[in-house]
């Protein structure tokens, strides 16, 4: 090769060389200053947000929950409580292999499979830096075994907690409701709960008075590992425990009444006609609320749903019944008021009646009649055949009148959540339904059968306002309200609703010594009760029937027993306290004075201290087999007769 060529060659190839070097150490130049200003970028222009992001993976602000506020019956007894427990929680993010976490987890404390999957719910559905739970309530021998163990599993935080508890297991039930796992539904309704609140009211006092019995949420300021582990605590700002709640009610009567309906259907509810106190609020069957506290499985909670005595309603509030003669007291008030109604004078009572005009033929539960009875008598044995003639008279707006004026058909304004109206057949009612009314409607309304429905709150409510002269006060259950920082107390004020018109003076006293005769008369329809009361009482029976013959006059299939109601004031002639009690499907006979012996009871509680519930005399036994004798022949007889469908049967005081 010619040597020039040769070394030409060799000086492109150095000069090329040269060239790529300098091109590579420019590129790395660049990267380099890119990487400087880059550096200089972070630790200068954005120094602070990034040394914020630093603190905030070192230190983790924590709620610390207050304690729930108490409720107490009004003679200190607890009824909602708190006991310590503790919670194992996992941070997700801060554990490398959660499901060997979990398997290891199951072996220390025991993990069934609806904790896990509600545990993986969360994980789905919530940050993975917060402490997620999995399991609560757990015993001292599991937390003993976790602690030992804690240092070796990272991610995983062990926590003291003040639980909800119900320590006479469901006495007040129907009063103090329960509380329950807060939900997404309630977050987004009440975002104040998502600040670490684990629990929140579902029903009664417990979800009324929410916002002061759950206090102020506390907070604290922990410094944390990468692995989640606490190393200290920096600051500590604790909260606020809830307000306690002290009840009107007698944990004594309510132990007593629940007692004695022996798990029956029915409901108790006893007021002071002076203030609207409620001092007994019974609905039974009762149930255990304890189980709520943590979350319900589902197959507990459906077996109390599916229960056919239906232990989750409250009869007291929402129970709508046909009240029967227990209204027939309210009637006559609105008959005093006139000027045509004379209580002295005599009505022909023959174990029937009809409308002028027409064949159809209403009975009177007592077949032969009762005679020239006046008002007195008429309530004392609970004529039928008096009321209807009286409802003919009145008319069904006069009646709906008074009985809206006594608060039947209207909320009574009670603490408690989800009360009910009941049904009063008003002129606007009656056009709402688009349906025609017929007088005999007006007449089955008179003896409190047809569309006349209320609850044993109203009925106490409406006795109680005829114990006080007319005046209607607010039933309440909350007593008083105390800061238990401060142990500064809040008490209700009695609130008084408008008067019931009276415009003849003393007709709510003679009422009242009228229905003082269903005790005290011989022939009273509730003078089971009246052995040895060294009180006067006054109240009325009721027996509502829940069946009607049909027009062909044969009824098939088997008839429903009547519900029993008792209303009742003492000691009269000044009333202290004012009782209501339902019995559903009671029938005619002992099982019927259960209401009677149930009111007796709580008045005596009331007025003395202690019970004496007596069981009823032979000669009371066989007068009542030998009116259930009778009563079963009045049906008998009334069977024969085509009666219209709309119409309800015979019921009796």
């Amino acid at each position: 090769m010619n040597p020039k060529v040769f070394l030409l060659q060799e000086g492109e190839e150095r000069r090329l060389f040269a060239m790529r070097v300098r091109i590579v150490v420019g590129a790395v130049l660049v990267l380099v200053c890119v990487l400087v200003a880059r550096l200089a970028y972070v630790e200068i222009g954005r120094h602070a947000y990034y040394a914020t992001l630093a603190r905030d993976n070192l230190m983790r602000p924590l709620p610390l929950p207050p304690a729930r506020g108490l409720i107490l019956d009004r003679r200190g007894v607890v009824l909602a409580g708190n006991y310590p427990t503790y919670t194992v929680s996992i941070a997700p993010r801060a554990v490398r292999h959660l499901s060997r976490l979990l398997t290891r987890l199951k072996g220390l404390i025991g993990l069934d499979t609806r904790d896990l999957q509600r545990f993986l719910h969360d994980v789905q559905t919530h940050n993975p830096d917060d402490f997620l739970p999995l399991r609560r309530n757990l015993t001292s021998i599991e937390t003993a075994r976790l602690a030992a163990h804690l240092p070796q599993l990272p991610g995983v935080r062990l926590q003291a907690q003040l639980r909800r508890n119900y320590p006479l297991d469901g006495l007040a039930d129907a009063v103090v409701g329960y509380v329950g796992p807060i939900t997404k539904a309630e977050v987004a309704r009440h975002p104040e709960r998502d600040a670490g609140y684990q629990d929140a009211g579902q029903s009664g006092i417990e979800r009324l008075y929410q916002r002061d019995l759950m206090g102020r949420m506390g907070f604290k300021d922990v410094e944390e590992s990468a692995r989640g582990r606490l190393v200290r605590v920096l600051k500590r700002m604790p909260g606020r425990p809830g307000d306690n709640l002290y009840l009107t009610i007698s944990a004594q009567m309510q132990a007593v009444a629940e007692e004695m309906f022996k798990g029956r259907r029915g409901a108790a509810v006893a007021l002071n006609p002076r203030t609207g106190a409620v001092l007994a609020f019974v609905s039974s069957p009762t149930y255990n609320p304890n189980p709520f506290v943590l979350g319900i499985s589902r197959r507990r909670y459906a077996k109390l749903t599916n229960n056919p005595r239906a232990p989750l309603d409250n009869r007291v509030l929402n129970g709508l019944y046909p009240p029967g003669s227990s209204i027939k007291p309210f009637y006559a008030y609105a008959a005093l008021q006139t000027h045509w109604f004379h209580p002295h004078r005599r009505v022909l009572c023959r174990g029937t009646w009809h409308i002028p005009g027409n064949n159809h033929i209403f009975h009177d539960w007592l077949p032969w009649g009762m005679g020239r009875i006046g008002l007195e008598k008429a309530l004392e044995e609970s004529s039928d055949v008096y009321f209807y003639k009286l409802a003919y008279r009145m008319g069904i707006d006069r009646m709906a009148r008074y009985l809206e004026d006594f608060g039947f058909g209207h909320l009574t304004g009670i603490d408690l959540p989800g009360e009910s109206a009941g049904t009063v057949p008003t002129p606007q009612w009656i056009k709402a339904h688009a349906s025609p009314w017929y007088e005999g409607e007006t007449i089955i309304t008179g003896i409190g059968q047809g569309p006349l429905l209320v609850t044993p709150l109203q009925l106490a409510d409406a006795m109680a306002a005829l114990a006080n002269h007319g005046v209607r006060m607010r039933p309440y259950v909350v007593r008083a309200v105390q800061n238990p920082l401060t142990e500064a107390v809040h008490y209700t004020a009695p609130h008084a609703y408008p008067a019931v018109p009276r415009h003849r003076a003393g007709s709510d006293t003679l009422l009242v010594n009228d229905l003082t005769h269903v005790i005290s008369g011989s022939l009273g329809t509730a003078h089971i009760i009246a052995h040895r009361l060294p009180y006067a009482i006054a109240g009325k029976t009721g027996t509502a029937q829940l069946w009607s013959v049909p027009a062909s006059g044969q009824y098939k299939g088997p008839r429903p027993h009547s519900d029993a109601l008792f209303t009742a004031m003492a000691p009269v002639p000044d009333p202290r306290i004012a009782v209501a009690v339902v019995l559903e499907h009671a029938g005619f006979g002992l099982h019927s004075a259960i209401p009677t012996e149930i009111a007796r009871a709580l008045i005596n509680l009331d007025l003395l201290g202690h019970v004496h519930v007596r069981h009823a005399p032979r000669a009371l036994v066989a007068r009542f087999a030998r009116e259930r004798r009778l009563y079963a022949r009045a049906q008998i007889r009334e069977a024969r007769t085509r009666r219209a469908p709309s119409v309800s049967g015979n019921q009796t005081g």
